[in-house]
Order: structure tokens, then sequence, then C-alpha cells
């Protein structure tokens, strides 16, 4: 992906397809690898041994059995994480074969009651079972699929002395995929992170961008930056210096009104495809909950709205790929924005 922008955008299966299967889970990755999804995304977090896992945050209450298991209630605990505090249960305080233990639940039951009835189904993946999901999916495959991981938390585990770097790489190198031109991006929020990335492997890095407040590192360094600031031009060429592209917030990409009715294109993918950063965008779903106001149909948040337009109305801004909770309305979309051009 590192030097050149894709003739069409990428569709990232974001934690697979949570809106129809658990996120993170063996069956979402292999799902949005059946719809059509150019990337799968894991997001990785550590165990005390060691050993990155695929879970949305190292909290893992939200998305497993484990306030269930008796034998771990002595485990709940509270901790400040990037500043703020949390109360549950911890992926560090687990070696890895407990957490092998643990089985899988909705994070949005209110939205996605569709995938309560999965609950205690699936197992949590490590970061080389990823790999491994892709790898052998991209078996007779033209272009093989990629994958798209996220660290999360790096400053925060590494004050616990589990360095996600040295983690990663370490998978990455016993993999034999920390080359250039293997499909493998790792993005992360965090500037620090990815400034000592650059120097220890080819693959393409992507900053993260949020709308408001600012990386952690920056602010555990007294660095007043915030992702406001990195999206700036003068920010961008910063980024540029370690980074191969950003994955903004949508709305830094087109703006929503007080009404949040989508508004105009802000100029970010042009400012950034003119320094030849990539720009993928999170996250596109199908819930009116998420959707532009003009784009919801009916009341209902967990009811789905008119996602098609809000794809189109992206892939016309010029993003280079879409991480999408949805695969199959993200590849439909791109294929009637293909046909439309």
């Amino acid at each position: 992906m590192t030097g050149s922008m894709p003739a069409t955008p990428v569709v990232i299966g974001h934690r697979g397809v949570p809106g129809e299967r658990l996120e993170h889970t063996r069956a979402s990755y292999l799902l949005a690898i059946e719809q059509g999804c150019d990337y799968i995304e894991p997001d990785v977090v550590a165990t005390r041994d060691g050993v990155l896992v695929a879970r949305h945050e190292n909290e893992i209450d939200g998305t497993t059995d484990v306030a269930e298991r008796p034998e771990f209630a002595d485990r709940k605990t509270l901790k400040v994480v990037d500043g703020v505090p949390r109360a549950g249960w911890f992926t560090e305080d687990f070696t890895l074969e407990e957490i092998k233990t643990l089985r899988t639940r909705e994070r949005l039951p209110k939205l996605r009651p569709q995938n309560i009835p999965l609950a205690h189904t699936e197992e949590i993946l490590t970061f080389e079972e990823v790999l491994d999901i892709a790898e052998e999916a991209s078996v007779g495959r033209d272009e093989p699929i990629g994958v798209y991981v996220e660290t999360k938390h790096p400053t925060y585990f590494a004050g616990l002395g589990l360095d996600l770097d040295d983690l990663l790489i370490a998978d990455l190198e016993r993999r034999g995929v920390n080359h250039e031109g293997a499909r493998i991006v790792i993005q992360s929020d965090e500037t620090t992170h990815l400034r000592a990335l650059r120097e220890r492997t080819p693959l393409t890095l992507v900053q993260l961008l949020d709308r408001q407040g600012a990386p952690y590192d920056l602010k555990a360094a007294g660095d007043p930056r915030s992702y406001a600031a990195l999206a700036t031009p003068e920010g961008l060429r910063d980024v540029a210096a370690y980074a191969d592209g950003i994955g903004p917030n949508k709305s830094l990409v087109i703006g929503r009104d007080r009404a949040q009715r989508l508004t105009r294109e802000t100029g970010l993918v042009r400012d950034a495809h003119e320094l030849g950063l990539l720009v993928h965008v999170w996250t596109m779903r199908n819930e009116n909950n998420f959707l532009p106001v003009d784009l919801r149909l009916g009341r209902d948040k967990a009811a789905h709205g008119d996602a098609v337009r809000e794809y189109l109305a992206f892939y016309d801004a010029g993003v280079d790929g879409v991480f999408s909770d949805f695969t199959q309305t993200a590849v439909r979309a791109r294929e009637a924005w293909a046909a439309r051009r």
C-alpha cells in the first residue's frame, strides 16, 4: 500500500463484520472476507505473559463472559488507562491460557440484538491466529487478504513492562511478514509509538485522528498538540515524516452541522494527498444511531438507514479506504460508485 494511492478505495473489515457477528472473532473475520473486504482489522492488547490478543479494549467485561466466571471474581479491579479510571477485568491480569477459557459476547446489545444469541460461542483470538485466518483465506486469490492491526494503549502497556512494539515486531518477524510488500498495515493513535515502529518496519503505518482530544502519549509528555493540530497542513507534514497515511474520524473529512446533517468536505483529504498520505476513514456503520440525521430511516436507533449514500459521499471525497462494520454494504456502495464513474 505504501507509495501509491489505490485506484478504488479499500474496504477494511473493522473487527470483522461486527454488525452481523461478534467482533474480533473467527466467524466475524471469515464473514468479512467472504463478503469481499480487502483487509481484516484486529485491535490488539497484551496478556500478562506477553501475548497479543484481539480485543477492542484491555478491559474485557464488555465483550466477554469474564464477569460470569467465579474463578476470576477476584481479578476485578480499578485501573487508570490513558488517564481515565476504569473498573473491570483487564487482559494484562490474565495469562493466555486463562484468556482462552473465556467466551465472547456482544458489545452493543441494544443496537445489535441479533448478535446476543451468539454469546458463549467464540473464543478470544491471538494476533497470530488472525494472521492465520488471512493467510489461509488468501490461498488461490490474486490479491491476498491483508491484516490492518491497531495497537491499543501502547504507552499504558509500556508502563506495565509490556512493550507492544516489541510484541508486535516479534510476531511479524516470526511469521516472516515484516518486509516491504507484505499486506500488513499498522495503525495507532499514539505518535511516539508509530515513530518508534518506523525505525523497525517498512510496513505501512497509519496515524489515527479523532475529532476531539489528543493522543495519550502527547498528553503524558506534556505536549500540547491535539488531534486537531495533527490534522492541519503543518501537523500533516509532521505525520508524513513517520507515517504513510492517516485514519481520521469520518467527521474530519466531511463535516456535520449542529443538527448532525452532513455538510461539506473539509479539505483534509486534499491536504493529506498533497503530502502523499493515504486517508482511511472510520467508522462506517449501517445503524441510524451512527448515521447523519439526513440519512436515517425512522426513529429506531438500531434500524438501518441509507448507509450507501454516506459511503458514496466519502468515496466521492476521495478517501483511499473505509473501516466498515458492514462489509457487504461497503462493497456494494463501492461497486455502485465505480459503475457511476
